[in-house]
């Protein structure tokens, strides 16, 4: 996770709650609001598993703010009895002051006290120590209302806090009703897939073959397009290398120079990262994930992460379509599209609309498999795009 939790300011624990916040109401928009026709209980469960987690993590967030809050709650109460003790004593002083001065006033005023002078130095010197004691008496009557006006602000303040804190414990009471939900609702997937489990085994086993198959198919497509783009190119090409020319070799520099900071090719919700994982669900099982497998919605189209130009347009299974950017030597992949709105050779802007993505009739899933590779070695996406 990077950087504790533990470690973070309340500035930037209610930064992540918010984060958060919009993390669970975009998994609730394209994971649980879909119209489906079908479900799979297998999927259902990743589904609900992937907002638990993200839930988890709120919850955490939360009890972590509350803490902080508290902290400062403590602090804020500590300075403003501070405080008040500060102003009490300079009331007092004020007060003595005062009856100081008409103390003074009534055994003699001031012209007699300058008269009775010895000297004109004395006379000099009594004259500073009355506009001396005068301004005193106005910088202390100026503290006492500064003082004032801090116990006042540190007052909002804390009020501002106590409320904050009664916001908060109140939603993370809510956060715990929600989970207990859920986790009854995973407890009752897991009991339903169990009682079938050699059913969606042998299905799981089918996909994964599929995908294996597709996988193939790709790199044979990346390795014959390199083939192509090099053959009208001056210089000897490594085997499964691409050639690059001047301009190209600038295009790598400038691709390699945003990692981490591409945009996203579909706003939507990562429901499969990238590599060889176990089955969450089924021990012996892996999964091979050749890129990220992001969920959209209906009607969603897939984006240009950068400026390149198209390398190949191919025709998949069931009549879905790819299209692969080139950038230099790296390559970014778009499956899963249902309409291709560009065509070979093509210059590519960043952030060009390149497809629109298909959507399955029978699950509602809008899913666009985001792959990247240089060369022919594939990279995780993730460490690419920037963070949501």
């Amino acid at each position: 996770m990077g950087i504790s939790l533990h470690s973070q300011t309340r500035k930037e624990l209610e930064n992540r709650r918010k984060k958060l916040n919009k993390e669970i109401k975009k998994i609730n928009n394209l994971l649980f609001e879909t119209k489906k026709e079908k479900t799979n209980a297998l999927d259902d469960l990743k589904d609900l598993s992937q907002k638990i987690i993200i839930r988890e993590r709120l919850i955490e967030t939360i009890e972590l703010e509350n803490v902080e809050l508290s902290k400062e709650i403590k602090q804020n109460s500590k300075k403003i009895e501070q405080n008040n003790a500060e102003l009490a004593e300079l009331k007092a002083d004020y007060t003595k002051m005062v009856f100081k001065s008409y103390k003074s006033k009534s055994q003699q005023s001031k012209v007699m006290f300058l008269l009775s002078s010895e000297n004109f130095l004395q006379a000099y010197k009594r004259i500073k120590y009355l506009e001396q004691y005068k301004n005193f008496r106005k910088k202390q009557g100026e503290k006492i209302i500064a003082k004032t006006d801090e116990i006042k602000r540190l007052n909002d303040s804390l009020s501002k806090k106590k409320n904050q804190k009664r916001r908060l414990i109140s939603t993370e009471k809510n956060q715990k009703k929600e989970i207990e939900n859920e986790k009854e609702e995973q407890e009752l997937l897991v009991t339903k897939i169990k009682g079938q489990e050699s059913k969606y085994k042998t299905a799981l086993r089918k996909k994964i073959r599929e995908e294996k198959s597709v996988a193939k198919k790709i790199d044979k497509i990346i390795r014959l397009a390199i083939a192509k783009a090099n053959k009208n190119k001056k210089g000897k090409a490594k085997k499964n290398e691409i050639l690059l020319s001047a301009a190209e070799k600038a295009l790598k520099a400038n691709f390699e120079q945003n990692k981490g900071r591409l945009p996203w090719p579909l706003d939507g919700v990562v429901t499969r990262k990238f590599g060889v994982q176990p089955h969450p669900n089924f021990k012996g099982i892996t999964i091979n994930s050749t890129g990220l497998h992001i969920r959209g919605k209906s009607g969603d189209i897939a984006k240009s992460v950068f400026k390149g130009k198209v390398l190949v347009i191919q025709l998949l299974s069931k009549g879905r379509k790819s299209v692969f950017v080139q950038h230099g030597d790296y390559i970014t992949a778009y499956h899963n599209l249902r309409d291709v709105y560009v065509n070979k050779g093509d210059p590519i802007k960043t952030g060009d609309k390149l497809g629109k993505i298909f959507t399955d009739k029978v699950t509602g899933k809008t899913d666009l498999v985001f792959v990247l590779f240089k060369n022919t070695n594939r990279l995780n996406p993730a460490n690419w795009i920037r963070t949501n």
